[in-house]
């Protein structure tokens, strides 16, 4: 039998508590990995890191916020000593009108889905330029090409792929042994994606349309994305760094 692909590693994953974000955390339990998880939603957090067990831990996390940073970061070290995998997963969407958009609406995506990786990454790259590691960025296919009513969201992501490319850059120049890569998802079956179609006037409709968009013709499942972050994760692509990951059913092929 192989051995798991995760086998001695310690992976902090954001946004754990659902979609893209639970489904890696259960497949890097599978794969040998002790796992710390966070969340904003704190109960969700723990109640994960319950049911993997294993010495999983979970943790309450404001991934905006440079203190909860160096907690978690802190209590990483104390419960493991090390750092080997980070995955910068929490975000959030909006899809608003550009001209019914706030400086207040705009600002919370930026802090969220792309202030949050910045820290992310430099906590990260901090923890592992000693001994190397892997961090996986999640981008989105909405940071690879335009859609209406997601400039915000789009801008956010975009700038997480370059942020990623850049950072691959310097740790490499710097002789660090850190691999750093984003993953851009098309729309998948989560509670994020779920919410967004539920709000919208015809709902049916927008989860229709949005199926449509992809030439497989369904929406993807977490379980797939977090097959694509484990293999960035692993020694398994040990050649691959400031790349993007594409798993979008064929959206961006057209």
């Amino acid at each position: 039998m192989a051995e798991p692909r995760l086998a001695g590693k310690v992976a902090l994953i954001t946004g754990a508590a659902s979609g893209i974000g639970a489904a890696s955390a259960r497949l890097f339990a599978a794969e040998g990995a002790k796992l710390i998880l966070t969340d904003v939603n704190e109960a969700g957090a723990k109640a994960l890191a319950a049911e993997i067990g294993g010495g999983a831990l979970g943790f309450e996390h404001d991934v905006t916020s440079e203190a909860a940073w160096d907690m978690v970061m802190a209590e990483t070290s104390v419960a493991f000593g090390r750092l080997d995998v980070l995955v910068n997963n929490a975000g959030i969407g909006r899809a608003t009108p550009i001209l019914e958009t706030s400086l207040a609406q705009w600002r919370e995506v930026i802090s969220v889905n792309l202030d949050a990786v910045f820290l992310g990454c430099r906590a990260g790259i901090a923890a592992m330029k000693e001994k190397g590691g892997s961090i996986v960025n999640l981008s989105s296919i909405l940071g690879l090409v335009g859609s209406p009513l997601t400039a915000a969201y789009a801008a956010s992501k975009g700038g997480v792929k370059l942020m990623t490319k850049t950072l691959a850059l310097e740790v490499a120049q710097n002789g660090w042994k850190i691999r750093i890569n984003s993953v851009h998802p098309g729309y998948i079956d989560t509670p994020m994606v779920a919410g967004a179609i539920s709000r919208a006037p015809d709902a049916a409709q927008r989860k229709a349309y949005l199926i449509s968009q992809h030439p497989l013709g369904r929406l993807g499942r977490a379980e797939e994305i977090a097959a694509g972050i484990l293999y960035l994760a692993s020694d398994a692509s040990s050649f691959m760094t400031g790349s993007e990951l594409v798993i979008d059913g064929g959206y961006t092929a057209r």
